[in-house]
């Protein structure tokens, strides 16, 4: 290698998602100590949903919460490892319903009850602060809106002068 390593030192993206699975795991510490174990943060928006939805398509309940396929379905089937949601024919023979097993619907009581004590913590948080994150993530999206992600990746790919990554996508003939 020729360059110094980029990741050798955290940058600020480092920091928000550090900041981020920090906050992760103090919600998760707070279902530890209620006794609740294999049920991750991320698992309550999903089954609070189906409780209040009942089965869906793991593509429907993707679109009802703003996620992608691929992240619902891994989510999906973490949850059905921890016995929280468990599969059932849909429609026609080619989809499948999530819906949630006993567990499940005997933890969403909980799961509503914590988040709603998780916003009205954020509340207090962002009230506690000088730069309410509520305002800093909405000047962040209008920054974004101004000017994409990927364009100001690009620039700056640009100004580092990355190299072109075709010859790595190159695969040589089999023989």
């Amino acid at each position: 290698m020729t360059t110094t390593d980029p990741t050798a030192s955290p940058g600020r993206w480092q920091a928000l998602h550090d900041l981020l699975a920090a906050l992760d795991a103090e919600i998760e510490s707070v279902y530890t100590e209620r006794g609740i174990t294999g049920v991750r943060p991320r698992f309550a928006y999903p089954l609070i949903r189906l409780a209040h939805t009942g089965p869906l398509t793991i593509r429907e309940l993707a679109r009802s919460l703003d996620r992608t396929h691929s992240a619902m379905s891994q989510t999906v089937a973490a949850m059905r490892r921890e016995g929280l949601v468990r599969s059932e024919p849909g429609p026609d023979a080619r989809t499948r319903r999530v819906a949630l097993t006993r567990r499940g619907q005997d933890l969403v009581p909980f799961l509503e009850a914590e988040w709603r004590a998780t916003e009205a913590a954020v509340v207090e948080l962002d009230d506690e602060v000088p730069h309410p994150l509520s305002a800093v993530v909405a000047e962040l999206e209008a920054a974004l809106e101004r000017r994409p992600m990927r364009e100001r990746i690009l620039a700056h790919l640009t100004q580092h002068a990355a190299p072109d990554p075709a010859p790595l996508n190159h695969r040589p003939p089999r023989g």
